[in-house]
């Protein structure tokens, strides 16, 4: 029996100062905030509908994550918990529902219900798909299987918030099979900002 996919969003509390922060420093932390709270109200929209997989939402911090009223009700939640953010993603990955699971971070504003479909499908014969971004890091990291036993290293020593960040990933990801999902970019600056607008 094919398991349904998990799918992940990765956010924090949209509180000035505490997300967001290089675009902040651009626009203003309050401004920043919003920006980052509507972005992925968006999101959530669009893709807790979709049938095909089931949402669940990783907070952080945890406890304010966990209680708050800003993102909607009815979803599954599940704590970050400490570490960077490789450890958090990786207790993700493990924690999750038997099955295909992939983890989104949720400033990514070109993110389609399809660009998900197409991330899940390529772990039929891969056992990791990586969502590339423009900046070498990446959107999307997702796993044949949420009990696949991933090499020990895996998402250790990666260099994040760099443009190194996707080769780490996957060098800590050898010997396992490495997809590649649609090119996406996320928002960190203003220019960022200013390349979404038409």
């Amino acid at each position: 029996m094919i398991q349904r996919p998990t799918l992940v969003i990765f956010l924090k509390e949209p509180r000035p100062g505490r997300v967001k922060t290089r675009l902040g420093r651009d626009i203003g932390h309050v401004a920043a905030a919003w920006w980052f709270r509507h972005t992925v109200a968006r999101l959530i929209r669009k893709l807790r509908a979709d049938p095909r997989w089931r949402l669940v939402l990783a907070v952080a911090p945890d406890r304010e994550g966990m209680a708050s009223r800003i993102w909607p009700r009815g979803l599954r939640r599940w704590p970050q918990g400490a570490g960077d953010l490789g450890a958090r993603m990786s207790r993700a990955l493990r924690a999750m529902p038997p099955g295909p699971v992939a983890i989104i971070g949720a400033d990514i504003p070109g993110i389609r219900a399809a660009h998900v479909a197409r991330a899940f499908a390529l772990l039929g014969d891969r056992d990791v798909v990586l969502g590339p971004a423009p900046d070498g890091g990446y959107w999307l990291i997702g796993l044949r299987c949420s009990r696949l036993g991933m090499p020990a290293t895996a998402l250790q020593g990666v260099r994040w918030s760099s443009p190194h960040a996707r080769m780490d990933t996957e060098a800590s990801l050898r010997p396992l099979r490495i997809g590649h999902a649609d090119l996406l970019a996320d928002v960190d600056t203003l220019d960022d900002l200013r390349r979404l607008s038409p």
